[in-house]
């Protein structure tokens, strides 16, 4: 069997045909019934089949919807649920809009790593908290993107930090609300570093480009050493102060407490 021509004039094996079924030997593969293909088709919950005259052609795509769909109801979401689920998930942004950093010239200021996930393995980790009202909050502040069938979140510690707070007990949305008013903040604290790089450290370079000039092999590395030696000194500043914040404040909500109920602090 000849192989594909790739754009580098080798030849490789040819890609799987793609897999399409008729309805009959959709339901068959999905391991439901026709009726309950049919009544799926009919809440909205299966993306339009390609037709050839009279004939509707489905695809691995559909395949996989209807097995999320089995796994969904599984976990316990109506077919209401569900439907909601889908339509904030494919009103998601593009992956890359989210994820994506075009700029050449600075390298990634993270070090997060995304982590994908299907729209079962999400509804392990949060249950009955994945709502459409959630999943859409999560879009807005950019925690999750769409890419293909699956999603994508933005951070694997941010990921597991926000799992550990819903097994704690804290509602979803008061996370999401959190991680948003924290972003606010992480926001004021950028700008903050950014000015003092923009006035201190690279006035010059910045000067020279504002006025049409190209910056050079050696500005260029000038911008990338300088954010590359900042780096771990923003961070830990943000860390000492977050930390010693926290101490502050804990220790006045114990002497509240204790003032409150009578107690004297030891």
């Amino acid at each position: 069997m000849a192989g594909n021509e790739h754009e580098d004039g080798h030849t490789g094996p040819a890609d799987p045909p793609a897999r399409e079924f008729r309805m009959a030997d959709l339901a068959r593969e999905a391991g439901i019934t026709v009726r309950t293909l049919r009544f799926y088709r009919e809440r909205k919950l299966l993306p339009a089949p390609r037709r050839e005259g009279r004939i509707a052609w489905y695809n691995d795509h559909h395949l996989a919807r209807l097995r999320t769909i089995g796994a969904l109801l599984e976990r316990g979401h109506t077919l209401g649920g569900i439907a909601d689920l889908f339509a904030a998930f494919e009103s998601g942004r593009d992956v890359g809009e989210v994820l994506g950093l075009d700029d050449p010239l600075v390298a990634p200021w993270s070090e997060e790593t995304p982590v994908r996930l299907t729209p079962e393995e999400l509804a392990d980790h949060f249950r009955e908290d994945i709502t459409a009202e959630n999943l859409s909050v999560s879009l807005d502040i950019g925690y999750l993107a769409v890419d293909g069938d699956e999603f994508v979140h933005i951070s694997r510690r941010l990921l597991d930090a926000s799992t550990a707070l819903v097994g704690q007990g804290i509602p979803l949305a008061a996370v999401l609300e959190a991680g948003r008013q924290v972003r606010a903040h992480a926001d004021a604290l950028a700008g903050i570093f950014t000015t003092l790089i923009r006035t201190h450290v690279l006035s010059d370079v910045l000067a020279r480009a504002a006025a049409g000039e190209h910056p050079g092999p050696d500005e260029v590395d000038l911008i990338a050493g300088t954010i590359d030696r900042l780096r771990p000194l923003s961070k830990g500043v943000v860390e000492a102060e977050l930390a010693m914040a926290v101490d502050r404040r804990v220790r006045a909500e114990v002497t509240r407490w204790l003032r409150e109920h009578g107690c004297e602090e030891t």
